[in-house]
């Protein structure tokens, strides 16, 4: 381990991590250098500013932890034997992520940069479709924040911060999770159609 904010999994071209530190993106693109490869990819995922027109002060994530990292190993196992990488590295920030700063670094090498660029950009899709982490779009003031499943335009649930019983509360590892919902593949935000509106 890293240190005790940091939980990761470690093979030998493979590696994934999910930390409550700032992201640096020379130790992961370091984990996927190799003389072999004459292309590194990376790729930062951002806070923005804005959402849907509104104003964005944060965002907060949270993951179920072990089922995520597993999931996280899964994809970089498919994508490096898909696009035969040299190496792939995936790291995940977990709680406040300011405006500015990276949530997310996914570094891939191989010994050309068509590959690399297609692998880079698989392995984001897949983590926003199928890694056990959610993320709240913290707007400040009245408006408050919104959980979503950690994909883009997927459906959020506004979340109040004096949570009422009607209103889907994550748990100690994110939204609780109803398989078969509307919404939901399998992880993210609750939301339930009957109470929607009362929650917008």
């Amino acid at each position: 381990m890293v240190n005790m904010d940091t939980k990761e999994i470690v093979e030998e071209t493979r590696y994934v991590a999910l930390t409550h530190d700032t992201l640096d993106a020379k130790p992961i693109m370091d984990r996927v250098r190799s003389p072999k490869a004459g292309a590194i990819v990376l790729f930062a995922g951002t806070t923005r500013d804005n959402f849907a027109g509104k104003s964005v002060k944060e965002l907060q994530y949270t993951s179920y932890e072990p089922r995520a990292l597993q999931s996280m190993l899964a994809i970089c196992n498919a994508v490096q034997e898909k696009h035969s990488l040299t190496a792939i590295a995936m790291i995940h920030r977990l709680g406040v992520v300011p405006v500015g700063e990276e949530s997310i670094l996914i570094a891939v090498s191989s010994p050309h940069r068509q590959a690399a660029w297609r692998a880079g950009e698989e392995a984001l899709e897949e983590c926003k479709e199928k890694v056990e982490v959610w993320k709240k779009e913290e707007f400040g003031g009245e408006e408050g924040g919104v959980w979503r499943a950690n994909r883009d335009g997927a459906v959020g649930v506004r979340i109040d911060n004096d949570q009422n019983l009607n209103s889907p509360a994550p748990g100690p590892h994110g939204p609780v999770l109803r398989p078969g919902r509307l919404g939901e593949r399998g992880h993210g935000a609750v939301v339930n159609p009957r109470n929607q509106n009362q929650n917008s």
